[in-house]
This record gives C-alpha cells, sequence and structure tokens, in this order.
C-alpha cells in the first residue's frame, strides 16, 4: 500500500522476475473507470487462464473453458455456469436470470475459489490484482471471499493499492501489508547513485533532488530523466556527469508538474502520439495502435521506440502480438491533461469507433470501456447506447449497483440533449431498466421506485401511447404491491395496462395486461372474472408464443396463467378441472427452466394445500424448495419452507411444522413481500393451532382479516371469518361471536362465487347447529351447497359434507 509514485507494480514485477519458477501466476488490474464494470479485472484474469482470444467465438470459448475446468476435475462441473456466465458464452435454459441476486454473486464467488484452490493443488498459485482502489464492488466481494480461503492453501494472494482503498483483512494472521513510504535518506541515496552514478560532484545535485522529491522513487526517475532531456546531465545511466551548476537547475514542486514539462519537450510528432494514446488508456495492442492513429507504420514505429527510451511508455511481450503500457497511471494522467477539450472528444470518439469495429461479434463484452470513450466524445446518442449495453451486461452478472451506476450516467448524458421525442424514448428505456434494476436491489417496496416509474409516466404521457407505457403502469403496480400490498391501485394500475395493451395490439403486451389483471381478480376475490382474464393470456400466450414483458420475475406466461387458473378453478368449485390445470402446468414447466418449475411446484402445492391432499402437498412442496435452494430463489423457497410446514401439520408433525412454517413465513417478511400475506398468515395460524396455541393462532386470523380489509386482497376472506369462527369457538366456546363469523363466510363465499369456500364455511356451520340440535337447519344449509358440487367427490372438503349431511340424515 502506498501513494503513487512510491513503486508499488515496480515491486510486483520484480517479484515476479525472481520468485514465479514453479508457480502460476495470474493477473488482474485495475483502471480507472473500472469502478462502474463488474468483474472486469477477473474477466482479464480468467481470458489469460483459459487462454482465450479476442477473436474466439462463442462455441470456442465454451470449448476451452469447458475442456480446461473438467480435465482439471469433473467434480468442478458445476462451476460452468458462472465461468460461462462471466465469460460471454450463453446457455440454453440457464437458470442464473431468475436467482437472487445476492445468492447468484456469492455462488460466482465460490465457483471461481473452487477453480482457484484446485488449480494450486497442480502448482502453486500466485493471484495478483493490482490498483484495488479502481476495481468494482463484484472483484472486491470475491477478493473478500478469496482472502478467506487462502489460508491453508499453496496460493500467494498479492494486492496493491492506494492510501485511501479500504478492506477488512487486517486481522487475519496470514495477511501481511507491506506500506511503502517514501524512501528514507540512505535509501534515496542509493537510488540516486543507481540512477546518476557515484561521482562527488554530483553531491550537491543529489542533496537538490532528496530536498525536492521528498524520497518519492517515480518523482526522483522523472527529475533525473527530465535533467537528461534538458541537456543538465551528460552520459548514461549510472555514469552522468552534471553539465550545469545545480543553482541553474529548476524542479517543479510536484511529479505532474515534472511530467507536464517532460511532455512539452517532446517533439510535436511525440506529444502528439502520446496525447492520442493517453485517451485509448493505460495498457493497449499494437495493432490497435495502428488502426486508432493514422500513421505510417515505419514512422509509427520510430515515434514509439522514442517514447520507449524517454521511459513514457515500455513494451511488454504477448501472445498474439505486443503491447504497450504506460510506464505509469500518473504519466497516462498527465498525458491525458495535456490535450485539449475538443481534440480529446474527436479521440475518444475515434477510439471507441476503431473498438466497435473490433469487438463487432462480441460488444456486450466491451459495453463499458466503449460507453467510458463515447461518453468523453460528443457523441451522445452511441454513449447512452453503450450504457444501456452496459446496464444489460451487469444484469447479466447480477451487479445491479453497477447498473445503476450506469442508468444515472445516461440520464445525466441524456438531460444534455434537447428535449425531443427520440430524447425522452431513450430516457424512457433508461428509467425502465433502473425501475427492474431497484426492484432487484432494494425490493419492490424501495421509494427510489415510485420516484423512477412516475417519471416514465411522464415521459408516456408526452410520448403518447406506447407498448412501453403498459410496462410502466405494470412496474407501479408492482410497487404499489411491494410497499403495502395495495391490491386497489395494483388493479386500477393493471386495467389501464389492460386497456392500453388492447388498443396498441402489441401480442407481448396483451399476454402480459392479461396475465398480471388475472391474478390481481384472483387475490381480490373475484374469481369468475379472473378464470376468463387467464383464459385469455393463456390462449394468447400459446397462439403468438411470445414473451411478456415481466418473464423474468414471474416465470413462463403460460405455466403461470394455468397455475393461477388451477386455484381460481378450485375457488369456484371445480377441483379436479384444478387438478387438471395445474398438471398441464408442471408438465410445461418441465421445459421452461428451474425458476418457473420451482415457481409451479409452489403453485401446485398451494393447490394440494387447498384440496387437503397432504401426501402430494409435501412432495411438491420438497421439490420446489430443492430446486429454490439449489439456484437461489428466495422468495420462491420462503413459499416452499411454508408449504413444508403445513404438509408437516397435517401430517401430525405439530412442532417440526411450526418451526418450519415460522421460518418461512420470516423469510417472505424479510425480502419484503407484503402481498398474499393473507396466505402465510392463514399458514402461520394453522401452526399455531396445531399445537395448542389457539390464541396466538386467532391473532394471526385477526391480523390477516385487518390487512385483507386494508389492502383488497380478498381471495382469503371467506375462510379467514370461518376460521376465525372455530377459533373463537376453541378458546372461549362463545356461540354467541362464533356463528356469526360462519354466517359472514358463507355470505362472502357467495358474492365471489367461491363454492369451495362456501362449502367448508357451511359445513363448519351445519356442524355447530347441529350440537345445538338444530339439525333440520343445518341439513338445510348444507345440502343445497353439497349438491351444486359436480366433481372432487374424493376431496376432503366434500367428503366431510357427505359425512356430515348422513350424520343429519
Amino acid at each position: 500500500m502506498g501513494e503513487p509514485g512510491l513503486g508499488k507494480s515496480r515491486l510486483f514485477y520484480e517479484f515476479k522476475l525472481t520468485s514465479q519458477s514453479g508457480c502460476l501466476v495470474l493477473e488482474a488490474f485495475g483502471v480507472s473507470h473500472g469502478q462502474t464494470s463488474p468483474y472486469l479485472p477477473v474477466i482479464e484474469l480468467l481470458k489469460e487462464y483459459f487462454q482465450i482470444e479476442p477473436g474466439d467465438d462463442e462455441r470456442q470459448r465454451q470449448s476451452k473453458i469447458m475442456g480446461q475446468v473438467l480435465t482439471l476435475d469433473r467434480s468442478l462441473e458445476e462451476t460452468l455456469p458462472y465461468l460461462f456466465a462471466l465469460l460471454g458464452v450463453e446457455e440454453q435454459q440457464t437458470d442464473l436470470q431468475q436467482m437472487d441476486a445476492q445468492i447468484r454473486r456469492q455462488r460466482t464467488f465460490e465457483a471461481l475459489k473452487k477453480l482457484f484452490l484446485r488449480e494450486s493443488l497442480n502448482q502453486p498459485l500466485i493471484l495478483i490484482f493490482e490498483d484495488l482502489h479502481w476495481i468494482d464492488s463484484e472483484t472486491q466481494g470475491l477478493l473478500d471471499t478469496l482472502s478467506e480461503a487462502v489460508a491453508s492453501a499453496p496460493v500467494l494472494l498479492l494486492a496493491n493499492y492506494r492510501p485511501e482503498y479500504r478492506h477488512e483483512w487486517g486481522q487475519k494472521t496470514y495477511y501481511s501489508q507491506l506500506r511503502l513510504a517514501r524512501l528514507g535518506k540512505a535509501e534515496a541515496e542509493e537510488l540516486l547513485s543507481f540512477l546518476l552514478g557515484t561521482d562527488n560532484r554530483l553531491a550537491a545535485l543529489k542533496a537538490l533532488i532528496l530536498d525536492r522529491t521528498e524520497g518519492t522513487p517515480f518523482f526522483m526517475e522523472e527529475v533525473v530523466q527530465t535533467w537528461v532531456e534538458d541537456g543538465a546531465l551528460a552520459g548514461e545511466r549510472g555514469n552522468y556527469r552534471l553539465e550545469r551548476e545545480p543553482t541553474e537547475l529548476h524542479i517543479s514542486p510536484t511529479v505532474q508538474g515534472v511530467l507536464a514539462a517532460r511532455i512539452d519537450r517532446l517533439t510535436p510528432e511525440e506529444k502528439d502520439l502520446l496525447q492520442q494514446l493517453s485517451i485509448i488508456g493505460r495498457q493497449f495492442p499494437i495493432s490497435l495502435v495502428k488502426e486508432v492513429i493514422a500513421q505510417p507504420e515505419a514512422e509509427l514505429y520510430l515515434l514509439l521506440s522514442a517514447l520507449q527510451a524517454k521511459e513514457f511508455l515500455y513494451e511488454q511481450p504477448a501472445f498474439p502480438e505486443s503491447e504497450y503500457l504506460f510506464k505509469h497511471a500518473l504519466t497516462q494522467d498527465v498525458a491525458y491533461g495535456t490535450v485539449l477539450q475538443d481534440t480529446r472528444k474527436t479521440l475518444h470518439e475515434r477510439t471507441a469507433q476503431i473498438l466497435e469495429g473490433r469487438y463487432r461479434s462480441s460488444l456486450d463484452e466491451h459495453a463499458s470501456e466503449l460507453a467510458h470513450h463515447y461518453s468523453r466524445s460528443s457523441n451522445t446518442e452511441k454513449a447512452v447506447e453503450y450504457l444501456h449495453l452496459a446496464v444489460q451486461q451487469a444484469f447479466h452478472r447480477s451487479a445491479h449497483l453497477e447498473a445503476l451506476s450506469h442508468l444515472a450516467a445516461a440520464v445525466e448524458l441524456l438531460l444534455t440533449l434537447p428535449d425531443t421525442p427520440a430524447r425522452g424514448r431513450q430516457e424512457l428505456a433508461v428509467q425502465l431498466l433502473r425501475g427492474t434494476a431497484l426492484g432487484a436491489l432494494k425490493g419492490m417496496a424501495a421509494p427510489e421506485l415510485e420516484q423512477t416509474y412516475g417519471r416514465a409516466r411522464e415521459l408516456c404521457q408526452h410520448l403518447g401511447e406506447t407498448p412501453e407505457h403498459c410496462a410502466v403502469l405494470l412496474g407501479l403496480a408492482g410497487f404499489h404491491l411491494g410497499r403495502g400490498g395495495d391490491w386497489h391501485t395494483a388493479r386500477a394500475m393493471g386495467e389501464d395496462a389492460f386497456s392500453l395493451a388492447q388498443r396498441v395490439q402489441d401480442p407481448a403486451v396483451l399476454v402480459d395486461a392479461y396475465r398480471w389483471l388475472g391474478l390481481a381478480l384472483l387475490h381480490m376475490g373475484e374469481f369468475g372474472i379472473a378464470q376468463t382474464q387467464l383464459e385469455q393470456c393463456i390462449s394468447r400466450s400459446e397462439q403468438s408464443l411470445t414473451r411478456a414483458l415481466t418473464v423474468d420475475s414471474f416465470g413462463d406466461p403460460n405455466v403461470g396463467c394455468l397455475s393461477y387458473l388451477s386455484h381460481a378453478l378450485w375457488f369456484l368449485g371445480y377441483p379436479d378441472q384444478a387438478v387438471v390445470k395445474s398438471e398441464s402446468a408442471l408438465a410445461q414447466a418441465q421445459e421452461r427452466g428451474s425458476f418457473t418449475r420451482a415457481l409451479a411446484l409452489n403453485e401446485a402445492a398451494i393447490l394440494r394445500q387447498l384440496r387437503r391432499e397432504v401426501a402430494v402437498l409435501h412432495e411438491q412442496a420438497n421439490t420446489a424448495t430443492d430446486i429454490s435452494m439449489e439456484h437461489g430463489f428466495a422468495q420462491l423457497l420462503a413459499w416452499g419452507r411454508t408449504l413444508q410446514g403445513l404438509a408437516l401439520i397435517a401430517q401430525g408433525q405439530a412442532r417440526r411444522g411450526l418451526e418450519q412454517i415460522s421460518e418461512g413465513t420470516a423469510a417472505i417478511e424479510a425480502i419484503g413481500m407484503r402481498a398474499f400475506k393473507p396466505w402465510y398468515l392463514v399458514a402461520l395460524a394453522e401452526a399455531h393451532a396445531s399445537v395448542g396455541q389457539t390464541a396466538a393462532s386467532l391473532n394471526a386470523v385477526v391480523e390477516a382479516l385487518a390487512v385483507t380489509e386494508a389492502t383488497g386482497e380478498r381471495w382469503y376472506e371467506a375462510e379467514l371469518y370461518r376460521l376465525k369462527g372455530k377459533l373463537t369457538l376453541q378458546q372461549s366456546q362463545d356461540v354467541e361471536e362464533a356463528e356469526p363469523c360462519f354466517l359472514k363466510a358463507i355470505a362472502i363465499a357467495q358474492k365471489q362465487e367461491a363454492k369451495s369456500w362456501e362449502l367448508r364455511a357451511a359445513t363448519s356451520l351445519a356442524r355447530l347447529w347441529m350440537g345445538q340440535g338444530k339439525r333440520a337447519e343445518a341439513r338445510e344449509l348444507l345440502a343445497p351447497v353439497y349438491e351444486w358440487f359436480t366433481e372432487g367427490f374424493d376431496t376432503a372438503d366434500l367428503k366431510d359434507a357427505k359425512a356430515l349431511l348422513d350424520e343429519l340424515s
């Protein structure tokens, strides 16, 4: 660790020369614009490890990665999806996009850790990370993971950084920090003797340098080089002679000043080349230099040699071509600062255009670099285009913090353009992406989400009706659900989106609108209308085979709607038809990826819970939980845990069931999901009731009723009143309080056309009346409801009703 110019990189360079025999050395470098480029140093390190060349296509990359990993150790096969994702290899039916971002991030770190540790068993491994003060948060996360892993492994992790960088490794016994300070008097004199020589006539000059540079090695080297170029020193390194008195020599008070003076003394051709190279970056291949700089090759090589001789640049061997790099980051910074603003913009744009041509087949991998260049040019439209692409790449790597940084830069750039419809469309796309990133990073209840979608809605109002407007409305609907489970507002937004979708007649918009409105109506207890909407979604989805706007958040639209339709059919009194739809959803989900499959299994398990089929419920909940745990689907895992608990209670394992449900519901609360709250409060109520905690169970039901009234989520309302009546009888035997609960449950069910809820409530009330001796009234209440059913006679609810009717007879 040390200030710029104290020799951090030089120390690593010398170490590599003497210490890498028998070791595999892998290097990664931070770059000044790299803090918004997720995994940038890591990706370059992996490309070196897998010997991936710029011209390799996706198939060649996949072959190199898979071949090397499986040759190293076949047990590392599980790391391949994460390595493919980092290195731009798209797998069919990958589940990483639906995986919880934090879990995916941690599993990516674990995959890299396993790879490096296994490689170190073949040969000791030296991992070098330079300039950590410029790294992104994902690379930082990997370093934190590696810092825990190298304690007993044949791995040496070397890092360097400036003092402003912070880490958490300081207390580890296997960590050592070498703080590079300015050289002491004796060390500085030794360096000066190496640079200048030992002639006693140089003593006054050495004293002057020591006084002005305060022992900074890079500063000292640059001062000596300045005087050599100025003619004040003659000879060669280690054997210079003084041509002028030290009192006549001027030293700038800063190393930046010395560098600027040295650059000014270059020939116009040399200075021009150095400035152009500073635009390209700290390090660059010779082929890129040839493309960016329009100059005859012979002249270019002469100028490069001159800049090398004057120690502005170094050439380093690389495969398949040589590369050049600035001697120091400060050298590049000062050279960059000497370029006139207009020239700088022109050169940045030209560099970006050349990079576009070189990387035409893999632009997404270089999106951050291209965005960096175009952002500093006059081509704002291109800058926004590549910031947009960089955001997509960040999403691909679940680096939502970096995505938000790119999006903020894009908005800032867009505001510099004239307020035209074209600019509005670009900003709308950016705001929609920002909504996605915020939702993933902070949850659907984040206050910034309302601001983002609100701004997007303003843009839509100016631009007129567009398919994007529908996505904005659905985004606002999701926010209102996330913030407070506000189904009233969410439904209004969904209806607006549906009306718009009908007008614009975009297939993807219509599928999404039908799906959202169907889901909203289902949970608001309007089961008949929900059935119609969901059937329309299924029909259109199957006809157009189109991808809905929010497919990543809700799984495959057809599978989701089949699952929701199965619930609607059960509520409406068609339990067997419900199973048919549920099984169809499960069958289709087999081919649609693990996220959709886990979602379908959870929804199927809820149906089996409603049908009171314990064995199937347990099996499906277990499978959904296993998939969700394996792939990191946090919300689905929480639901699966809750369903597992319900199955355990039904199997007589009340204590274990309560623990499982408490764990699941706590996880749902932790991820900020306020929608669907009545369902998991009912699960909690059943769990408490199963262990005799009637008061706690009743409290959960009362809370669920309050939530239902406040949010409009009424799909469980009838059952909540039935449970309240049942628990009231258990707690106090208060018939006068319990009976109105059963009656209200029946009335609500009738209003909702929810025949299954009506049957369950009527059975409970009929049983109460039978106990009071009102057998005729009980039969008169229950018989018409039971006789309405045409299917599902093997289900527990219908069997209970039939048994009670037989007893009443």
